[in-house]
């Protein structure tokens, strides 16, 4: 019978010209390729002004690094970065959090909305989020391939050890595995990519894009719910969290996913209370006005 599973696979998928290629920024840029290929295709079909979708990617990269970095920093080390502000800067040494990367999303789309397309921001909400559970689970595999952001000891057979010295493991160290853990960057990254599938289904296949606010409504609370589940099993990101625990019963994930949770809720019954309603742009309003009839 398995009993575990030893999980040591390198962080580092190869090196050119001495530095690491990791298999977290690989797994992050497949997420990325494979969003701003649905979102152009969504574009696409809907024939938008090319201008937008180019708008739209640097607007949504800006506000995805911007606001997962000020998340981590400002949500789970304040005293830390608020001491030392140059270190919120190091992006690369580390230090991400989704929620403040979703924040930093909605920030992005209401610039976006405002300064483009002039259109409700849960127009465009609805078309990012299509894409959205494939890129979350892309991410959680990265976090697989560094041993981190797992889940606490288990007795189940899918339980993984992962390498607990990993950055000494790396420079010649013997490892140190944990105990069988639950390996919760699986879990997500299975639960993201069913969300995908099923809001993928809603934009192609149902009339849900032209009911402002339901497939975000349906991913933001799919996403935050299983986020807030799943937390009940995963380890603390810092310590002071063992103490909200203990006090609340909830950590900081938790309390963060309510409000989104709730969120969700709100923005589906908003949208099936009102009939399906085609937005329509500035470039299909031109097209259906009359063209001027040419003097004789």
């Amino acid at each position: 019978m398995l009993l575990s599973v030893t999980w040591n696979v390198d962080p580092t998928l190869f090196t050119v010209f001495g530095r690491e290629i990791r298999w977290y920024g690989l797994l992050w840029v497949i997420g990325l390729i494979v969003a701003v290929y649905v979102v152009q295709r969504i574009f696409k079909r809907e024939d938008l002004p090319e201008k937008w979708f180019d708008s739209l990617f640097f607007y949504m990269i800006v506000g995805i690094i911007v606001g997962a970095r000020l998340g981590h920093c400002l949500f789970y080390e304040p005293a830390h970065y608020l001491a030392n502000p140059v270190e919120i800067l190091k992006v690369w040494e580390g230090g991400l959090a989704s929620h403040g990367g979703v924040i930093g999303i909605i920030i992005a789309v209401w610039l976006y909305s405002r300064n483009v397309t002039k259109l409700s921001p849960l127009w465009t909400f609805d078309r990012v989020m299509v894409p959205t559970g494939f890129t979350a689970a892309m991410i959680r595999l990265g976090n697989l391939m560094n041993h981190e952001i797992y889940g606490g000891p288990t007795d189940q057979p899918w339980g993984f050890r992962f390498v607990d010295n990993l950055l000494q493991w790396m420079k010649g160290a013997e490892p140190i595995y944990t105990a069988p853990s639950h390996p919760t960057q699986i879990y997500e990254a299975l639960a993201y990519l069913v969300i995908f599938a099923i809001t993928m289904h809603m934009y192609w296949k149902t009339d849900a894009k032209d009911r402002k606010g339901l497939i975000l409504g349906v991913g933001i609370l799919l996403i935050f719910l299983f986020r807030f589940c799943v937390e009940f099993v995963k380890n603390v990101q810092i310590e002071s969290e063992n103490i909200m625990r203990e006090n609340t019963g909830l950590i900081l994930g938790q309390w963060l996913s309510i409000p989104f949770i709730l969120w969700g809720i709100w923005l589906i019954w908003n949208a099936l209370r009102h009939p399906a309603q085609v937005a329509v742009t500035p470039k299909q309003s031109q097209m259906a006005q009359p063209k001027p009839k040419k003097k004789k």
